[in-house]
């Protein structure tokens, strides 16, 4: 059995959580529950669990207050799987940091996904050093965070987002080429990774290429359109891809 606590000011849905896993996750215990910052920083220090599913949300403060008073005290080792309203930061900061999140009302086939890669990470005994990316993250209140956690079946690696080269797509998953390290390869799509590094400095140019433009070497429009990168890797460049591509370095020359 997989030891969990639920951490919600909200009674109902505390009951509703209950239900969920009871139907779809019969090997999850819940050995405790609590509705407030205060309380559940009790709970967490007393009975540590190896899962907690936590609101942002709680009556005398945020999850993340609770994350920051267990910390101060101790150290917490368990896993986290957040449950949200849809908030555009905070699900930012939680990709950035490799961490679960679930929306409200929570979706009994996206619980299961959530349950399934829980289960892999536990098997895995990995680190959860990505807690305190997304504390680091939070506490500075800012929109461009500097770095990322990548999770895989070696465990939970933290980069500078500057350092990325490049990503590639292979198929359901992403390839990281990262400064001075070995590729990097996560079980999620291109993407999403699109979504969270564009505002980074990075351009999708091809359907399975991700680059940081800081690293473009050299653009050449022969044989159909390639570019360069700073590892030495040449990339096709997509046709409806180039003219973007070209305004972006005709801006940057001019700046």
């Amino acid at each position: 059995m997989i030891t969990a606590v639920l951490i919600d000011d909200d009674n109902n849905l505390r009951n509703g959580m209950k239900s969920l896993l009871t139907r779809y996750a019969p090997d999850i215990k819940i050995i405790g529950e609590a509705d407030s910052v205060e309380s559940g920083t009790e709970l967490l220090l007393s009975s540590p669990p190896q899962v907690v599913f936590l609101d942002i949300h709680l009556g005398d403060g945020s999850g993340f207050d609770l994350l920051e008073a267990v910390n101060q005290k101790g150290k917490l080792n368990s896993q986290l799987v957040f449950i949200t309203a849809h908030e555009q930061y905070a699900i930012k900061a939680f990709r950035f940091s490799a961490l679960d999140f679930l929306l409200k009302p929570v979706d009994p086939e996206e619980l299961e996904k959530v349950i399934g890669k829980l289960k892999n990470v536990l098997d895995k005994n990995d680190s959860v050093a990505h807690i305190d990316l997304l504390l680091e993250n939070i506490r500075k209140k800012v929109d461009n965070f500097k770095r990322i956690a990548l999770s895989n079946s070696d465990g939970i690696h933290l980069f500078e987002v500057s350092d990325i080269i490049r990503c590639e797509s292979e198929d359901n998953y992403t390839k990281f080429y990262i400064k001075n390290n070995k590729p990097v390869l996560i079980s999620k799509t291109l993407k999403e990774y699109e979504d969270l590094l564009t505002e980074h400095g990075f351009e999708r140019i091809h359907q399975s290429h991700l680059i940081n433009l800081s690293y473009l070497k050299s653009y050449i429009k022969k044989d159909g359109g390639y570019v360069i990168m700073a590892d030495n890797s040449n990339l096709p460049i997509s046709q409806r891809k180039k003219e973007r591509l070209q305004e972006i370095l005709i801006k940057q020359l001019s700046s």
